[in-house]
């Protein structure tokens, strides 16, 4: 499994790319790994606002539903369209052509809150997941 470290990390699986203002948000490697081969994803509209911790779209596998949660608050300026027909891009590049959305941030400090690759690492070792 491969953990960037240029990215952040949050405790719920997703990673979040910082570039100024905004931020690019998918599932980690993790997560696309436990949930299987992806089927399914339902993307928010752009202009929808998201609060930190809470869902902003769904991926579905063929194992399970699961809701994706924001890390950071802010507004959709970008969507993955590309994932609504082929959402198995998550599969195969979960840090490239797999991300989700793309964040306009409202609350940057939020980003204090996340996790660094070896952070996210040591958890799932401590959870015994790795």
């Amino acid at each position: 499994m491969r953990f960037p470290e240029e990215l952040l990390y949050s405790p719920t699986h997703e990673w979040v790319k910082v570039e100024g203002n905004m931020v690019t948000i998918g599932i980690t490697d993790f997560a696309q790994r436990e949930m299987g081969e992806l089927t399914y994803v339902e993307l928010p509209d752009v202009g929808e606002y998201v609060d930190a911790g809470q869902p902003f779209c769904v991926i579905e596998s063929i194992k399970a539903s699961e809701e994706i949660c924001s890390p950071v608050s802010g507004t959709v300026v970008k969507v993955n369209e590309s994932l609504l027909d082929n959402p198995e891009i998550v599969n195969k590049d979960p840090y490239g052509d797999g991300w989700l959305i793309v964040l306009e941030m409202s609350s940057p400090d939020e980003l204090k809150g996340l996790l660094s690759a070896q952070a996210y690492v040591e958890m799932l070792k401590k959870e015994g997941r790795i």
